[in-house]
C-alpha cells in the first residue's frame, strides 16, 4: 500500500502526536522506533485497539510518518482502522489515546 493511500486512511491528531512523542522521551525510547497500532480480536464487540512502541515494522506491515511519528499498521488491522483518528484526551472522563473510528459501530 503506497503511502498516500494510507495517510488518508489512518489519521493522528496533533494533540495524540505530541503525547506520543512526550511518553517516548521519558521513557527513553530509542530513536527510530514507531507506535504500532493494531487491532485484536477481544470483548463484546469482537475487537479492541492496541497501541505500543516497535522498533521497526513486520513482514506485511505498512508504514506511514504523521507529524513526526512513525506508524506501523498490520494489513489485517489496516482494513478495520480505515477512516479512524487516533487523539487524547485528558479531561474529566480519564486520560489516554482514543480511536475515533466510523466504521465502529457498538462498543462495550
Amino acid at each position: 500500500m503506497s503511502e498516500t493511500k494510507l495517510e488518508s486512511e489512518i489519521q493522528i491528531t496533533d494533540k495524540a502526536a505530541n503525547e506520543a512523542k512526550k511518553i517516548m522521551a521519558e521513557n527513553d525510547v530509542p530513536d527510530g522506533y514507531g507506535l504500532r497500532v493494531g487491532v485484536k480480536g477481544s470483548g463484546n464487540s469482537g475487537l479492541t485497539y492496541s497501541l505500543g512502541f516497535d522498533s521497526e515494522a513486520n513482514e506485511g506491515d505498512s508504514t506511514i510518518e504523521l507529524k513526526g511519528i512513525k506508524l506501523f499498521v498490520d494489513g489485517k488491522s489496516l482494513f478495520y482502522l480505515s477512516g479512524t483518528t487516533l487523539d487524547f484526551t485528558d479531561g474529566l472522563n480519564g486520560k489516554g489515546f482514543v480511536f475515533d473510528n466510523p466504521n465502529a459501530t457498538k462498543a462495550c
